[in-house]
């Protein structure tokens, strides 16, 4: 299965990074303007057995929120969308007074193998995009507050 993943040092402590990510408003921040994310539906937060429903462009996405350990981690698995397979795994470790934030995610495309293997390198390029884009985010809103 394919393995996207992005690893940002941030300046500033853990709980101000980990308390960003459990913001209502965290996906509208965190959105580019390139996938505009709109969310039609949200319950629990980020803890386990949470629910969240989006609208990313023309996709629908129901994603339900399978682990959680405050202040280490969440992982977010998708229900419902255009991928056969979409494990998030987000990550925090602290670095004393500076965090590092790592979004692992395990995919798969529907299709099978043969798109997988075609079409996979513009999935990581399009992660890649996004997700330079939310850690620049990230970075800017936390070490202003931290």
């Amino acid at each position: 299965m394919p393995v996207f993943i992005k690893k940002t040092l941030i300046n500033a402590p853990l709980r101000v990074v980990f308390g960003f990510h459990e913001r209502e408003d965290v996906l509208a921040l965190l959105s580019p303007t390139f996938l505009p994310i709109r969310v039609l539906r949200r319950s629990g937060g980020i803890a386990a057995g949470a629910e969240i429903q989006l609208r990313m462009g023309i996709f629908h996405w129901l994603a339900a929120h399978t682990a959680y350990e405050r202040d280490r981690f969440f992982v977010d698995e998708k229900i419902e969308g255009p991928f056969a397979t979409w494990v998030h795994r987000h990550e925090f470790v602290s670095e004393g007074n500076k965090t590092t934030l790592t979004d692992r995610i395990e995919y798969r495309l529907k299709g099978g193998r043969l798109v997988n293997w075609l079409f996979g390198w513009l999935v990581n390029l399009g992660l890649g995009w996004m997700f330079s884009h939310r850690h620049r985010v990230t970075r800017r809103v936390c070490e202003a507050k931290g």
